[in-house]
């Protein structure tokens, strides 16, 4: 371990310690149990571990979980469950409600996806979509930007950010080559990557962990569900937008010398099999079931799990493609709800630490706007220098929270209420795309050579704060959930 992660490290327990046992009068918040305390001193610390990287964020959410487990479940440690007289602490957790982190709905929904994306590379359906895709929009250069940019919108939708930018790039990388040193335009195609990656899985609630986040905490905060259909109706349409703004702002940072454009995509070279046509139909099959829930009243998560099973079952998906599942984004996203969960009230098996947030900052009396550029910008800014996955973990539950505190305020509901106001703060994480360590599609694009830290910052800056503005209007007036 470097010097920079070990003070960080350092950091992160010191913290820890201090909060937890500081007099629980110099928090200000009235009634303040110990646990909630505990609690309060998880949150610090997971965000100062969460932002120095002293180890993976995926190893911080697993050890957040245990902690969890040993001070705030009744199958922890035992003499920190009981006060001074035996008697047990008023919020002690169920462990099994801190362990379901694992295998919450959403981390299921995941699951899911996961699977499709990595069968749909073990049988060359990314190399034939790209191709369907990217063939109606020619050999203008202006055209093929804005071909690369709505493909890979779309398979952000349904596959991991990071596959994607992968796959793209190596499609891109002949094309970038054949560009002359003066031609702007290449930089340009390179931004497409991540701009596009980052844009896209904002489209669906599979595209990025921190919709997932979005999603699993309304529905265990305030019992609100929003179906894949229903995420995908109102969110489709703004990644859309976004992705015409963002060719818009590419051509005009770096414009094309050239007048024409080969995309020359290779066929998919992989045997026919009955395997390819059972995972194009389930495929197909799992998107028609996510988009008609509303019809059939199966749960997303549920049918998430339907590809698995058809995949296992008929030995297409083997112990093999099982070590490509990403696990550590599972295991970040747990830690999350985990945090998640103990910010609930006590009667949903949380600690009450949401509730005593509410009680004692006066959220009703505070301007609408100014509550959500806040957040906003609070994520959108965190998400640049830490994973947004983590950042999303971090806040949406406090923002849910908030949203609590902010129910009794008439105006809230006119900007489109708790809805809203979570879905925004899972946007700006996605919409953080200022450096190369921003996104992993950030530091696949600039592993090219192409581009430089202050291209990614203009264009990642403009495209931001437009996306910023935009997402905002279009979630609390435009199209509201």
């Amino acid at each position: 371990m470097d010097t920079k992660k070990l003070i960080g490290l350092l950091v992160s327990i010191l913290a820890f310690f201090v909060i937890w046992f500081m007099p629980s009068t110099a928090f200000g918040i009235d009634g303040l149990t110990v646990l909630q305390q505990r609690t309060i001193a998880l949150f610090v610390f997971a965000a100062l571990m969460w932002i120095f990287e002293a180890i993976p964020s995926w190893t911080t959410s697993v050890l957040i979980i245990v902690i969890a487990l040993l001070t705030l479940s009744n199958k922890g440690l035992g003499f920190l469950m009981v006060d001074a007289s035996g008697a047990e602490l008023e919020g002690v957790m169920k462990y099994t409600k801190i362990m379901s982190a694992f295998a919450d709905p959403v981390v299921m929904l995941f699951l899911g996806g996961f699977t499709l994306a990595i069968m749909a590379q073990k049988y060359g359906l990314d190399v034939t979509l790209a191709r369907i895709l990217l063939k109606p929009f020619g050999s203008n250069p202006k055209m093929v930007l804005l071909g690369f940019l709505v493909a890979i919108a779309l398979f952000s939708m349904v596959m991991s950010n990071t596959a994607t930018a992968a796959m793209m790039l190596a499609f891109l990388a002949p094309i970038l080559a054949t560009f002359p040193d003066d031609d702007k335009g290449k930089i340009g195609l390179a931004l497409s990557i991540p701009v596009a990656a980052n844009i896209g899985g904002i489209g669906t609630t599979i595209g990025t962990p921190p919709n997932g986040t979005a999603v699993s905490n309304l529905e265990t905060a305030f019992g609100i569900n929003i179906s894949f259909g229903d995420w995908a109706i109102h969110m489709i349409p703004f990644v859309l937008i976004m992705i015409v703004i963002s060719w818009i702002v590419l051509q005009i940072m770096f414009p094309f010398k050239g007048k024409k454009l080969e995309v020359n995509i290779p066929k998919n070279d992989k045997p026919t099999t009955w395997r390819t046509y059972l995972v194009w139909i389930t495929f197909g099959v799992t998107i028609l079931l996510w988009g008609f829930e509303s019809l059939h009243h199966i749960s997303s998560n549920v049918v998430a799990l339907i590809p698995l099973a058809v995949f296992v079952c008929t030995g297409t998906f083997t112990k093999e493609d099982i070590k490509q599942l990403d696990w550590s984004v599972l295991w970040l996203v747990a830690g999350g709800f985990a945090l998640g969960y103990a910010m609930l009230d006590i009667d949903k098996g949380g600690t009450g630490l949401g509730a005593a947030l509410v009680n004692a900052i006066p959220f009703g009396s505070m301007s609408i706007i100014l509550v959500f550029v806040v957040a906003g910008l609070v994520c959108y800014l965190l998400s640049n220098f830490i994973s947004n996955s983590a950042t999303a973990a971090l806040l949406i539950p406090i923002l849910c929270a908030v949203s609590n505190g902010l129910s009794s305020n008439p105006a809230f509901e006119s900007f489109g209420g708790t809805k809203a106001m979570v879905i925004f703060v899972a946007t700006c994480a996605s919409l953080a795309m200022l450096m190369p360590i921003s996104t992993p599609p950030n530091a696949i694009a600039f592993s090219t050579g192409l581009i430089k830290t202050k291209d990614m910052l203009k264009v990642g800056g403009v495209i931001g704060v437009i996306g910023l503005v935009f997402a905002f209007f279009w979630l609390t007036k435009i199209f509201p959930f």
